[in-house]
């Protein structure tokens, strides 16, 4: 099974290619067309200090707009290089690092401060005299969440943010829907372990490798993973604390209401296969519910974490990319900060709030809002109905109540569910072994995917609680499995992230589920929608035994009795597409 866990270690790879373990720029490295501050100190509020670098253009006397990166990712030669850059297009360019990185003596704690950090440098730029009250942010992944960060509390200087591929902790990584999954285990040494980057930790793929499948053979508390690794891990011993989406996660970024002050444009960039796409356009989607009037737009195509910080990459896990999806990044976001910060033309591409390629029609798109992409749903009923080797998804709820039976053995380590992650995007076939297939009939015509899928699963379960996977592909007349988007979840979060709500044994639930990946996908005539369901059960993410204890407390021993499942024929999926 291909699983994020090689999309993670391929993050690490490429960071490692940019990174500068040196304590100090030197200063026969800058050039003299630069001012460079390169050891500044900012005090926050409450007595803590953050490492910067500030550069600007010698000669420049007026005050400048200002360009801020935040960060904790501390790679010097690179971050000078985009300060430069910054101040080649008449910007101020600054950057600065999460606190306890660099020259910051505090403890490391990532997501924690950023929020409190970011609105104390904002203010601290703002009140030097080579600034003329105007800041924007911009950048991808972590530096993506601290933009957002900074909108907590809003600073009257904060003028705009671009951020890409944001993170929303909690939501996403280290967790997504209320599941555990891998990737920030070893990404806490990577970005902990010093004041600068462990990149032999963080590239350390064996290592981590070998302790996820002990684990994993062992049936041992997820809790305890770092015992197998025989290196405490801080981070993720305190995230385990908060399987709940609760006040832990929610100070560290705008939430609910805080949404509705945030009145600066906004400009996000994602990716159809960033696995962080659920929390980056969450944001994007409680900023237009809690302000419909936000000035906020959104450009979105077949890109990953990295190639959407870039502008895409001509193939994409073994998709082959449309030539029209490429763009330039950092292009559009200059012509972003120039049309904010000096009245300047608009980017071209922003044709309306909402703007995406279209997978499959070389073609760009827009719509108002990410609800106007489309103008229906197509709705399928999951079958017990048999249609060639797998079951039917029919448009007509089925008349008579019945389900088909599914038996997962937890203490089994021979067998592992769910193989929902996009690498290939594309299949000649796809893992039938366990779990359930549903195939529509081929459509009449063609028809454009657009959106997010979302449904509800009926189904009761002899124990409390349950982790599901939802998968979305596209079958095409050749009979490729074409990978549209996925969900993973734990059931008992499902109607409410910030409580768990076990599930009653034996009784039939209803478990909704809507945080999946918007994508857009022409689909061709003769194609099929098909649809997989299963358990979500692998050494890749946290394992839900059922007990309803902490599910990083469960061990093997509390597999016993198979978890045994009944899949309700009146379970369906609303795929959005634009007729």
């Amino acid at each position: 099974m291909r699983t994020i866990l090689n999309f993670v270690f391929l993050i690490l790879l490429v960071l490692n290619t940019y990174s500068q373990q040196t304590n100090k720029t030197k200063s026969e490295d800058l050039k003299s067309a630069y001012n460079i501050q390169d050891s500044v100190m900012i005090k926050t509020r409450d007595g803590a200090f953050i490492s910067a670098i500030v550069v600007r253009k010698k000669g420049v006397s007026i005050p400048k707009p200002v360009i801020l990166q935040y960060t904790i990712y501390v790679t010097e030669t690179r971050d000078i290089k985009s300060l430069k850059a910054a101040a080649d297009k008449d910007y101020i360019g600054v950057i600065a690092y999460a606190r306890g990185k660099r020259f910051s003596q505090e403890e490391i704690f990532p997501y924690e401060n950023d929020a409190n950090d970011a609105y104390d440098v904002i203010d601290w730029i703002s009140k030097q005299k080579w600034c003329n009250g105007s800041i924007g942010m911009y950048g991808g992944s972590y530096n993506g969440l601290t933009q957002w960060a900074a909108c907590k509390k809003m600073h009257p200087a904060l003028k705009t943010i671009v951020p890409y591929v944001a993170n929303r902790a909690g939501m996403g990584l280290p967790m997504e829907n209320n599941v555990f999954i891998n990737p920030n285990y070893e990404w806490s040494f990577y970005v902990g372990n010093n004041k600068y980057l462990d990149t032999i930790a963080g590239n350390d793929r064996q290592r981590f490798r070998k302790m996820q499948f002990k684990w994993w053979e062992t049936g041992v508390a997820y809790k305890k993973m770092d015992s197998i690794d025989a290196s405490p891990n801080r981070f993720f011993q305190r995230w385990l604390k908060h399987p709940s989406f609760d006040a832990y996660w929610q100070k560290m970024s705008p939430y609910k209401k805080d949404f509705a002050q945030i009145n600066i444009p906004v400009l996000v960039i994602d990716g159809y296969y960033n696995d962080s796409q659920n929390s980056s356009l969450y944001y994007l989607r409680e900023l237009q519910k809690y302000n419909p009037k936000a000035n906020s737009y959104l450009i979105i195509g077949p890109y990953g974490h990295f190639g959407a910080q870039k502008g895409g990459s001509p193939i994409l896990n073994g998709y082959k990319v449309d030539a029209d999806a490429l763009i330039n990044t950092n292009k559009i976001t200059y012509q972003w900060f120039d049309y904010i910060l000096k009245n300047g033309p608009k980017p071209e591409i922003l044709k309306d709030r909402i703007n995406y390629q279209v997978m499959g029609a070389n073609e760009w798109r827009s719509a108002p809002s990410i609800d106007k992409m489309n103008n229906g749903f197509l709705t399928f009923y999951l079958t017990d109905h048999k249609s060639g080797k797998f079951y039917s998804l029919n448009a007509a709820k089925p008349a008579k109540n019945s389900y088909l039976s599914q038996e997962v053995d937890f203490a089994d380590r021979q067998v592992q569910n769910n193989d929902y992650y996009p690498d290939p995007i594309i299949r000649k076939e796809i893992d039938t072994t366990n779990g359930y297939v549903f195939i529509s009939d081929p459509l009449n015509e063609p028809l454009l995917v657009n959106g997010s899928f979302l449904g509800e699963i009926k189904a009761s379960i002899n124990k409390k609680d349950m982790d599901i996977g939802v998968t979305l592909y596209e079958v095409t007349p050749e009979g490729e499995y074409f990978n549209l988007a996925y969900f993973i979840g734990r059931s008992s979060y499902a109607k409410d992230i910030t409580k768990r709500n076990l599930l009653k044994p034996n009784k039939i639930e209803t478990i909704p589920f809507s945080n999946t990946r918007l994508v857009s996908k022409q689909l061709s005539k003769g194609s099929r929608i098909l649809i997989t369901l299963n358990v979500n059960k692998n050494a890749f993410s946290e394992l839900n035994y059922g007990t309803g204890k902490e599910v990083a407390d469960e061990t093997i021993k509390d597999a016993k009795e198979p978890l045994k499942i009944k899949w309700y024929n009146d379970s369906f999926v609303k795929i959005p597409v634009w007729k």
